[in-house]
């Protein structure tokens, strides 16, 4: 579904502040494959996440999504490829409109529009069977403006949206970071449902390795803009956090650096 090949970043170039964020990073996923990214501080983590959804361009090398080849396509085209879900709650979602618009703009991404504006009675029902799937008691404020809704609510919500035209590539960029960690097991145990439900091929970076671990099928850990350590399966669920720090200290001959991540053991 994804194919990465040998991309390479680097902001500021030929400066004194010249920082290459992606190394000639390479990685390929399966249709239907759940990625837990993690990383220390500076890993490119996020840069990996910018380069395929196109708010960064990559310096060199390439990324096909689904057999085409988007590299130099702009942003907004490759919008209608791509669910993503940002770390702030307050992205992702427009706070002044409801929730059951919200959801309408969604599912209409992408498509052709015209002068009609306006959610439909069948629309408004298709969403109240969503938001009841998320067990939030949304299902019973659908008319409620988007900001007035905690962060966990909106967070689910976006997942709504970002999932709803069942996207090629669900992009999900440490959406848990900012909730508290009850609320952040509720929304990891709704994008587990919602992934597996439809079968989306996703990338989620994460910064707790206990969540890393627990979620999805594969697991990479990123170094200084490259990949270098790559489980999946059975590996995967048999993993611990110190044998994913010693894997780290082995393959990159360093000390993991990642504050959050170490306050997160």
């Amino acid at each position: 579904m994804l194919e990465i090949k040998n991309i390479s970043k680097t902001f500021n170039p030929g400066t004194v502040n010249a920082k290459t964020a992606l190394n000639g990073l390479s990685l390929v996923l399966n249709d239907g494959d759940f990625v837990t990214v993690i990383g220390g501080n500076g890993a490119g983590k996020s840069t990996m996440l910018n380069a395929i959804a196109g708010t960064w361009r990559v310096d060199s090398g390439s990324i096909i999504l689904d057999g085409v080849d988007i590299t130099g396509m702009p942003e907004y085209k490759r919008a209608k490829f791509l669910g993503r879900v940002f770390q702030d709650p307050m992205m992702g979602t427009a706070a002044d409109m409801q929730i059951d618009e919200n959801l309408a703009i969604a599912a209409r991404r992408g498509k052709h529009h015209t002068l009609k504006w306006g959610v439909t009675k069948k629309e408004k029902a298709e969403y109240k069977e969503l938001l009841k799937q998320l067990d939030l008691g949304l299902e019973e404020r659908i008319t409620s403006k988007v900001g007035l809704l905690s962060g966990g609510q909106r967070q689910a919500v976006t997942l709504l949206m970002a999932s709803l035209n069942q996207p090629k590539l669900l992009l999900l960029d440490e959406h848990t970071a900012a909730l508290d960690p009850k609320t952040a097991s509720k929304v990891l145990d709704i994008t587990d449902k919602i992934v597996n439900e439809n079968k989306l091929t996703t990338i989620m970076i994460t910064h707790n390795m206990r969540d890393a671990i627990k979620h999805g099928n594969r697991l990479i850990m990123m170094h200084e803009g490259r990949v270098i350590i790559d489980i999946k399966g059975e590996e995967k669920k048999k993993l611990t956090v110190e044998d994913l720090l010693g894997m780290f200290t082995k393959a990159s001959g360093s000390e993991f650096a990642n504050d959050r991540a170490m306050l997160s053991k």
